[in-house]
């Protein structure tokens, strides 16, 4: 046990099951290899770590490391004025049919170099990691052609190796129609995301796959044609659904196994019970929701009846979502939504983590990643309950501070 190390002095939430938050008022984890080897009441640590260097917690609050498990961190430029626009009345569908939003970042992006894109991203993950976040998903998406599609992903990459951070990448290639696929949205799919999606999964790059099922971006047949193409490369799936109307988009989904099913405000019965029966996460985006000044909201007790899980995330991006707070997510979640607490800290840990196919992490349990986050609160509801206060004391990540 000569290298282990033990994590004592404070509650902690291991986010397994039984008590509140899996709250052990004392507890202790004890870590060697990057891997928690035993959490328990600290009176119960076993005699074996007791001679082990300790960090003495001195009654903070313990809990895994956080996750955001739906980010857009790299694109160029920003979308500020489009921000003006609908503050004077213009919607998300009018700004995009006008030739703005997705499509606007899509020509910034383009004419971005792979070190631009990974120096304009890196200040918003370092906000994230400044606030306990020891693994995030990034998404391509703003590309819309070969060779920015592959930039994006290779930008994630690179993120990964410069900062203390997991990064898991997905590739979003059905996100949006280019100005120069006008109306032909079934070429687009054909001749470039399809294309692009099997270039990408030869070069190593790629966790898992995406797409955008909604009036202003593809029909679910589209998506389906992409899913089949993931499939077939074993590719685990994901998807923007029922976020501004409902096109079963979260069935489809399910219907795939697919991970998660991400924004929903427009989700029925059928597809909470299709998400229920394949085990697919529900991920909560309210920073959408509160940018764009949405009035439909997910079905938070319609989720809870069937048993679907939720996770929080930033939905980081600079158009609907200019979001680079996870904490702020959780806050949003209970205020806008009436999540509690509990279910908030479980969509940034356990459930991001089955959200993003990461079985490792999320919770604080024997043969988990060590990845733990220490705060300057005694009570895992006050992570969710302040607004713009970062209590983060210190980040573990696989081990180390």
């Amino acid at each position: 046990m000569s290298d282990s190390k033990v994590i004592a002095g404070g509650p902690v939430a291991t986010m397994c099951e039984g008590a509140p938050y899996g709250l052990m008022a004392e507890g202790a984890i004890a870590i060697s290899g990057g891997v928690i080897d035993w959490v328990g009441p600290l009176g119960e640590l076993p005699d074996a770590y007791r001679g082990c260097e300790r960090l003495d917690v001195q009654g903070r609050l313990i809990t895994p490391a956080l996750i955001d498990c739906h980010t857009h961190v790299v694109f160029a430029g920003n979308r500020a004025r489009e921000f003006e626009m609908r503050l004077e009345g213009a919607s998300y569908e009018e700004v995009a049919r006008a030739g703005g939003g997705i499509v606007s970042t899509v020509k910034a992006t383009r004419a971005a170099t792979l070190e631009a894109l990974v120096q304009d991203a890196l200040p918003r993950v370092d906000a994230l990691i400044a606030e306990g976040v020891a693994t995030i998903e990034i998404k391509s998406g703003y590309g819309l052609d070969r060779d920015t599609e592959l930039r994006m992903l290779r930008a994630a990459r690179q993120i990964s190796a410069m900062r203390e951070i997991e990064v898991k990448t997905t590739y979003l290639g059905a996100h949006a129609v280019p100005p120069e696929f006008k109306g032909r949205d079934d070429a687009f799919i054909d001749e470039v995301v399809i294309p692009t999606l099997r270039a990408a999964h030869a070069e190593g790059l790629l966790d898992a796959v995406d797409g955008f099922c909604e009036g202003i971006a593809f029909q679910p047949a589209q998506i389906a044609r992409v899913f089949d193409v993931a499939k077939e490369l074993g590719l685990p799936v994901k998807l923007h659904a029922e976020q501004l109307s409902n096109l079963g988009g979260a069935k489809l989904a399910a219907s795939y196994g697919a991970l998660s099913a991400d924004h929903i405000e427009y989700l029925d019965q059928d597809g909470v019970v299709a998400m229920a029966t394949a085990g697919t996460i529900a991920v909560i985006l309210p920073g959408a929701f509160y940018t764009l000044r949405e009035t439909q909201e997910p079905p938070i007790d319609l989720l809870r009846k069937h048993c679907v899980s939720m996770a929080l995330a930033t939905d980081c991006n600079p158009g609907s979502s200019p979001l680079t707070s996870l904490l702020l997510t959780m806050n949003m979640g209970c205020t806008l939504f009436r999540m509690t607490p509990e279910e908030a800290l479980a969509g940034v840990t356990k459930n991001a983590a089955v959200a993003l196919g990461l079985p490792d992490r999320g919770t604080l349990a024997e043969g988990q990643r060590a990845d733990i986050a220490i705060w300057d609160v005694r009570h895992p509801a006050e992570l969710a309950y302040r607004i713009g206060f970062n209590p983060l004391h210190k980040r573990i990540f696989r081990g180390e501070l």
